[in-house]
């Protein structure tokens, strides 16, 4: 069944339209990959190394901490590991059994990215844990509990894969905690450490947590059995629709209308709203800077990065992917007396806001000094005036059709890259930090500050101009997107 399912993935990759580009792309991400094994290799095996350097107790402070490790890697896996429905759907038309069909899945997952990315961090992390304090069984029985606690999360995952409600809970109780712990107010790793060291201390507890999975297994293969039909588990999800009333939107005319349409969109999908969420989620990135948490970060061209960032979120998430959101009905609008200029107006007034609603949620990074608010401030004003200028010319070149229903390919669709998007993409973050740097050069950081404002002020007093010149580009991609919706579709 796996060497079948393995020949007509083959086939499929040699037959594509696109086999130059799955090639290149195979080869990028290939070397990617390897680069980011040989990274998790050292960490793995450093970590023992550079906990006794902290001086600190490497097997304590390993055991205090693997609970941030599987709750990333549980989130990660909720996001992006999904199994595609579409090839399922055409293997219930040939004599495969159901029964063979769901074992494969269950089966196949073993060998998900997830888990080789965790085997190659936990493996090197388990042997010189074991290699510096000396082997035991019970040591030995912790390291393969490490182990299964990673193939937990990975069943796990296929349980909670269409429950929305468990990750939204999960990641607003990630952020509590995390919250918590900064303020030292609550600290879960003191409870959490008994758990992992548990393993250590009573080796049999690794009977129970092979009978969890196992019991986990059971589930997940009876639930997919179940549902393994057209007409039920595999159909898209229907949720009840809620009117949404923005009838004060009507005094903009056209512009309205679609604004109008655009946010019940935003508000109603599962795609959407997840890309809200992350867009969200970006407006804490700055922390990971403004902290000095690494050295790396602590420097001012570092701060404006990250400051484009926080309040850009929904510009880069969303903004990308114009007219890709509307690709289901594309083909459809375009038959309208529609005009570009009104349809783009609404997506830049939609990012506008956005962006303007994060710059008021940053005010919170006040707290690191009214240097680090005014830049955030500068790099809104930029985001504004010329992001949002370029992430639509580069969503004139993405012709992916986005599904509502599912979050699959939620950070992009490898279509969605090309030569022009990429050279789109550079001046988005290089052009705000070249500007910061050349006035901090020149005099301070003040005068960094007004040479990316000034440069934001100038994209939005030009847009009418700039607008014409996107219409254009949009015009003479037109059939070209259109050929390209139809055919996914």
């Amino acid at each position: 069944m796996t060497k079948l399912l393995l020949y007509l993935r083959r086939k499929a990759f040699l037959r594509s339209p696109l086999l130059t580009t799955n090639i290149i792309l195979a080869i990028v991400v290939g070397v990617y990959g390897f680069f980011f094994a040989l990274f998790l290799l050292g960490m793995g095996a450093g970590t023992y190394f550079m906990l006794e350097e902290e001086n600190l107790n490497p097997f304590e402070t390993i055991n205090r901490y693997l609970i941030y490790f599987f709750a990333c890697d549980i989130m990660l896996r909720y996001v992006f590991q999904k199994f595609n429905s579409n090839n399922i759907k055409s293997l219930l038309l040939t004599n495969i059994s159901k029964t063979k069909i769901v074992k494969n899945i269950l089966f196949s997952s073993i060998y998900s990215v997830y888990n080789i990315f965790g085997l190659l961090f936990l493996i090197p992390l388990a042997i010189t844990v074991i290699a510096n304090i000396g082997f035991s069984i019970p040591l030995l029985l912790w390291s393969i509990s490490l182990i299964l606690f990673l193939y937990l999360n990975n069943y796990l995952n296929l349980l909670l894969n269409k429950i929305n409600a468990v990750f939204y809970t999960f990641f607003s109780i990630v952020i509590l905690i995390g919250i918590a712990s900064y303020y030292q107010i609550f600290e879960i790793t003191d409870y959490t450490y008994y758990l992992y060291n548990a393993f250590y201390d009573y080796p049999f507890l690794i009977l129970a947590l092979i009978a969890l999975i196992a019991f986990i297994i059971n589930i997940a293969y009876k639930n997919y059995l179940s549902n393994l039909y057209l007409d039920k588990g595999l159909e898209a999800k229907q949720e009840e629709v809620k009117n949404i009333n923005l009838t004060w939107l009507d005094q903009f005319g056209t512009t309205g209308t679609f604004l109008k349409l655009d946010i019940k969109m935003l508000l109603r999908n599962k795609r959407s709203k997840s890309t809200m969420l992350m867009s969200f989620g970006f407006v804490f990135y700055g922390l990971l800077f403004f902290t000095n948490i690494s050295d790396i970060y602590n420097n001012p061209i570092m701060y404006m990065f990250a400051s484009i960032f926080v309040t850009g979120g929904f510009i880069f998430s969303f903004g990308n992917y114009i007219p890709s959101w509307d690709s289901s009905y594309y083909p459809f609008m375009m038959t309208q007396k529609i005009t570009y200029h009104d349809y783009l107006k609404s997506k830049w007034w939609l990012m506008v806001g956005a962006t303007a609603i994060c710059a008021v949620i940053c005010s919170f990074y006040l707290y690191f000094g009214l240097d680090i608010y005014l830049m955030i401030l500068s790099a809104a004003i930029f985001n504004i005036g010329v992001n949002t200028h370029l992430v639509m010319l580069s969503g004139a070149y993405v012709k992916t059709p986005i599904d509502l229903t599912t979050n699959q390919n939620l950070m992009g669709d490898k279509n969605a890259f090309n030569i022009k998007t990429i050279l789109l993409a550079m001046p988005k973050m290089l052009l705000p930090m070249f500007l910061y740097g050349i006035g901090v050069l020149i005099k301070d950081a003040t005068l960094g500050y007004i040479l990316v404002t000034l440069t934001g002020i100038a994209g939005f007093a030009f847009r009418n101009y700039i607008f014409k010149q996107i219409e254009k580009v949009y015009k003479k991609e037109k059939y070209s997107t259109l050929a390209a919706y139809k055919r996914s579709n």
